[in-house]
């Protein structure tokens, strides 16, 4: 298939679907192992789990455009002339600033649909009750109801501003990916050869990286915002790095990034190489 055309490409929207505690009042918990222990010692093993609807129902679809809309900017970058020659070709390929741009906008269209998502998640997760009966929302449905009912259908976007920041980074991480992929296929004819799945799982992994740890200080700015309770005013962004910074100077920023590290690798490699493989099994554009 040719990306001359400038018809929208679902290929990625379905590869995306297979991809597929920071917010806590300071002082709550001392460390990750802390806000383990305690949770389940107050509210069961499976409080664990709290929260999980929402992105267990909306977490396909967000990947589905956040991937699909990425292939569409990077296919759309190509037509407007963000290439570059392939070595040794004369093939065309897609920069890699240009990747790093489809990733900003892919990420900010995600946003779109991750915030409201992600809003039910923080407030579901912050109820730390043991008895439900005690809780302020009886779950997802009762949550959503009453943000409406205190803010109207924007309500649920609290912290867009917050999720645009955080998602921007997919910049870095998109743009890293690339460049990681194309230092492994230099090993090509070398002892130190990997194939093209083994690189797409090594680079998500290592990639996710660089992303966390760009993305973790507008990731703890936008849980503060969705964490605010729904009766309070909605917060603006800047507010929030102000308290966030009195509160704990720049280390507060970076709270959580130690745990969300641990579990980058992993997620990220497995997401990107279900992605990359599913794209070519689809016999999607080629951008690289």
């Amino acid at each position: 298939m040719s990306s001359e055309d400038g018809h929208v490409r679902f290929v990625g929207a379905i590869a995306g679907v297979g991809s597929g505690t920071r917010c806590s009042p300071p002082g709550t918990y001392k460390s990750a192992i802390d806000c383990l222990l305690k949770t389940v010692r107050n509210e069961s093993i499976f409080a664990l789990y709290k929260g999980a609807t929402p992105p267990a129902v909306g977490w396909a679809a967000i990947d589905s455009v956040l991937l699909g809309s990425l292939h569409n900017y990077r296919l759309f970058l190509i037509r407007h002339g963000l290439t570059e020659t392939t070595p040794d070709t004369d093939v065309q390929r897609l920069t890699l600033v240009g990747h790093g741009i489809a990733g900003l906008f892919a990420g900010w269209t995600s946003a779109l649909l991750a915030t409201p998502m992600e809003q039910l998640k923080v407030k579901l997760q912050l109820q730390l009750q043991k008895s439900a009966a005690d809780r302020v929302y009886k779950g997802p449905v009762d949550c959503t109801r009453q943000i409406y009912r205190a803010h109207g259908v924007l309500g649920l976007w609290t912290g867009f501003t917050g999720s645009l920041a955080f998602r921007s980074n997919f910049f870095w991480m998109f743009g890293s990916f690339e460049a990681l992929m194309r230092g492994f296929a230099k090993l090509d004819g070398t002892p130190y050869a990997v194939s093209v799945p083994t690189a797409n799982f090594l680079s998500g992994g290592l990639a996710s990286f660089l992303y966390w740890i760009m993305a973790i200080p507008a990731d703890n700015i936008k849980n503060r915002m969705m964490a605010m309770p729904h009766t309070a005013m909605r917060p603006s962004f800047s507010n929030t790095a102000r308290q966030i910074f009195a509160e704990g100077g720049y280390r507060g920023f970076f709270r959580g990034l130690g745990p969300t590290l641990l579990r980058a690798f992993p997620v990220n490699a497995s997401a990107l190489w279900v992605y990359e493989g599913l794209m070519r099994l689809l016999g999607a554009e080629k951008v690289r």
